[in-house]
């Protein structure tokens, strides 16, 4: 099944505040995370429980925000650039929390996603957004936090190599897509 990704604004003609570029992102990075997480199964990767399918979904976040800040970098002040990733990291908080309660019950489920996103937002610092897109270390580091989360049973075993090859590369093209739509 394709996932159809809306990408532009019904009405052109209006400003639109970095607030609401941050919130259609989120919302966008959302479906594209849960296409993965989907993906992943169909292609027979085993999830243990809703719990470690929406960790996935997590990682998938935290990658995209990355890409949205390197995205970011030459279009605008850093002001601006904090102002947009700031609210996309919170609308996709709020994303979190609100399908983890659905899903897992009560509790802090979001808090747990900026504590993650703080520890990889360091580490992905140290990899780099060239003009092809992510580099080879920048998707083995999505891969090797995924394959870590779904462990190595034989189920899956070879879910980094899904991931740095196919599903990684394919959530960067249709986000960077989505993100460049929004801002014509």
């Amino acid at each position: 099944m394709a996932l159809r990704i809306k990408s532009h604004w019904w009405n052109d003609e209006s400003e639109r505040s970095m607030p609401e570029i941050g919130s259609a992102l989120a919302f966008i990075a959302w479906r594209i995370s849960m296409d993965k997480a989907i993906t992943l199964h169909c292609e027979r990767f085993v999830y243990r429980d809703d719990a470690q399918r929406l960790l996935v979904i997590q990682e998938y976040l935290i990658f995209l925000i990355q890409i949205a800040d390197r995205l970011s970098h030459d279009l605008f002040a850093d002001q601006q650039r904090r102002q947009l990733i700031t609210s996309f990291a919170k609308k996709c908080f709020e994303h979190v929390q609100d399908n983890s309660q659905d899903l897992l019950g009560p509790g802090e489920h979001g808090s747990l996603f900026i504590t993650r996103l703080n520890e990889r937002s360091a580490e992905y610092a140290e990899f780099q957004l060239d003009d092809d897109g992510p580099t080879y270390p920048f998707l083995r580091h999505l891969g090797y936090e995924i394959q870590t989360l779904m462990g190595d049973e034989q189920e899956n075993r070879w879910i980094i190599d899904q991931v740095m090859d196919k599903d990684g590369w394919d959530a960067y093209k249709r986000f960077a897509k989505a993100f460049r739509d929004l801002f014509e």
